[in-house]
């Protein structure tokens, strides 16, 4: 049994890394293998070793399977600005096929539960007129819908659900990250998203003081996605 998902997120920083390390933290709590992929990450940090980024190396410390830093994340960039951008600064052209191929070899190692994070929300550009959201469609991938709760998120979950399946994508589940708790209405909205999103909640993740995966994981639950091993 494997199962693979494209994470993606209503906008950049609404958590997307963080709920993605909680998941394949409850994967593994659950026994099952996981691998992951940042296909193109900007805004690295330069090391011995060479730019690391510090949202593939958290998921890299989620990974069973003996990934690689470069196997997770292949095309990595040192400004903190917008990937084609950083691309186009790098002199990379930055397409669906540059991408697609090492997501496959990491796909290909079929670990029980796997996530391909793409990078800011839905609709980021890479090079010429294509977009992120055309590497999940290249993959196949159902999708992981991660909602930063905070003002406007509502517009935005919706928006992004229906550019999903009007893509041609299942979107399997998603997450709510209450990144602004102060947000005032805080469970209408929360109850509003249930409403009219059309595929179950993986969890309802609060403000933490420490965002580990383990501790993300307490609030999030893989049942919905059908894929754990029945119990006996």
């Amino acid at each position: 049994m494997t199962a693979a998902y494209f994470i993606t997120g209503t906008d950049t920083e609404v958590g997307k890394t963080t709920i993605a390390a909680g998941l394949l933290h409850a994967a593994r709590l659950a026994g099952l293998s996981t691998a992951a992929a940042k296909p193109v990450a900007s805004g690295c940090e330069t090391t011995a070793e060479g730019l690391r980024n510090s949202d593939a190396l958290a998921l890299l410390g989620e990974c069973t399977l003996p990934l690689r830093y470069e196997q997770v994340n292949p095309l990595a960039f040192e400004p903190a600005i917008a990937p084609h951008l950083a691309a186009r600064e790098a002199g990379v052209e930055l397409t669906v096929t540059s991408l697609a191929e090492p997501v496959r070899q990491v796909l290909a190692l079929q670990a029980q539960f796997s996530l391909v994070e793409g990078a800011g929300g839905w609709r980021v550009p890479l090079a010429g007129d294509e977009t992120l959201s055309d590497l999940a469609i290249e993959l196949g991938l159902p999708v992981i819908l991660v909602v930063g709760v905070r003002l406007g998120c509502i517009n935005h979950a919706l928006l992004s659900a229906e550019a999903i399946e009007r893509d041609g994508l299942r979107l399997a589940g998603w997450v709510a990250n209450i990144v602004d708790p102060a947000t005032s209405r805080l469970q209408e909205n929360l109850a509003t998203l249930n409403e009219r999103l059309d595929a179950p909640c993986l969890g309802r993740v609060p403000r933490l003081p420490t965002a580990s995966p383990a501790a993300v994981a307490h609030y999030l639950d893989l049942a919905p996605l059908k894929i754990l091993p029945l119990r006996t």
